[in-house]
């Protein structure tokens, strides 16, 4: 039986039943079997997953970069499904509704979260790191009347799923953190699944976008999704002066969506006289964040603004809903790959390989 902080993760004292994929050591082997199922939180729902996302944050995990997540692990933390069962003080859920979540949920009672910023909660609860997550049938999900998201009948669980870290991730980044305008310059370094996005969402704001990678592929689709311009970082003998040239100036905006050093450096470099630097992606080791001091001398020379940004609050996925629905966002293009449970543990091992493409949904269990 598995005990996790506040019975986020509390299992019955039944029968063993529902299929999960579980790591018992760092970068060890992953494993689908059968595990107990959830008992939902007193405030919280146990949600039966009809679709869950693979993501680069679930790697870092796998791979011991993330220090509070503790073995054994259920990853997954993008999910999409149907409300299975209701603890007793959940007011605005039941049975049988269609729901996401934000990646990191807030407990709706601590300071930032009665400020809105449940992104920042004090006490936050993260499925896939902090309690078991998604790669799974059955995840519990506690404070619901804070943390879940109604879905619109129309939204299939795969293209929810595939909203719950990246798509919503870039899209507060972008619209909240940065500001983004129309008629201004990005540059995207990182053509990933947040990277993508946070391009389609730049494009669809009006913004004009500088897409760069060292993946082809993942180039041609920025290029599909509304990138202006696309380079391949490895293919530019000087990739600062080329941005510079085609933003006439610089970028105004510039994001960092792997969290690698030279994708963090050339994310500051590439910025125009004050600019804003967004950091999305996750630094996977240490030197990564000692790329931004040696950087010190430039964003004071010009009055650069360092941005961070984490997920996005529950009760702001409205907007990017309404986008969606409109036609603006069209995030199924986002979907490269549909797997099942038992092929998400290679779907994690290949990204050690940094050549995926797109988003992976685990669309069957």
């Amino acid at each position: 039986m598995q005990v996790l902080d506040e019975g986020v993760a509390r299992v019955s004292l039944g029968c063993v039943g529902m299929r999960a994929l579980v790591y018992d050591r760092f970068t060890g082997p992953m494993q689908v079997k059968s595990v107990p199922d959830p008992a939902p939180p007193s405030d919280g729902v146990v949600l039966r997953v009809k679709a869950s996302g693979v993501c680069r944050s679930d790697w870092h995990a796998w791979q011991g970069h993330i220090p509070y997540v503790r073995l054994p692990n259920v990853p997954g933390h993008e999910m999409a499904g149907v409300v299975e069962e209701v603890g007793p003080a959940v007011t605005q859920w039941k049975k049988g509704d269609r729901v996401t979540t934000p990646f990191n949920l807030g407990c709706g009672h601590c300071p930032e979260c009665r400020a809105g910023n449940e992104q920042v909660c004090d006490a936050p609860s993260m499925p896939g790191f902090l309690s078991w997550g998604s790669f799974a049938e059955l995840v519990a999900i506690p404070h619901a009347d804070t943390n879940l998201v109604r879905l619109p009948e129309k939204l299939d669980f795969t293209t929810a799923a595939a909203l719950g870290c990246r798509v919503a991730t870039s899209f507060r980044a972008l619209v909240a953190q940065a500001q983004l305008r129309p008629g201004e310059w990005i540059a995207v370094h990182g053509c990933g699944g947040v990277g993508l996005a946070a391009i389609m969402i730049a494009n669809a704001g009006g913004a004009l976008a500088v897409g760069v990678d060292i993946n082809a592929e993942a180039l041609a689709l920025a290029k599909k999704l509304g990138a202006v311009y696309v380079l391949n970082s490895r293919a530019e003998p000087d990739l600062i002066k080329r941005i510079r040239e085609l933003t006439r100036g610089g970028a105004h905006v510039a994001v960092d969506a792997l969290g690698s050093p030279e994708t963090c450096k050339n994310s500051l470099l590439s910025l125009r006289k004050g600019g804003r630097h967004v950091q999305i992606g996750i630094p996977h080791a240490p030197p990564a964040a000692e790329a931004v001091p040696m950087l010190v001398d430039a964003v004071i020379a010009y009055e650069l603004r360092f941005i961070g940004s984490l997920g996005m609050q529950a009760h702001a996925y409205p907007a990017m809903l309404d986008m969606m629905d409109m036609g603006r966002l069209p995030v199924e293009r986002l979907i490269h790959e549909k797997v099942s449970l038992d092929r998400a543990g290679d779907v994690l091992t290949r990204m050690t390989e940094f050549r995926g493409l797109g988003v992976t949904v685990i669309d069957h269990f």
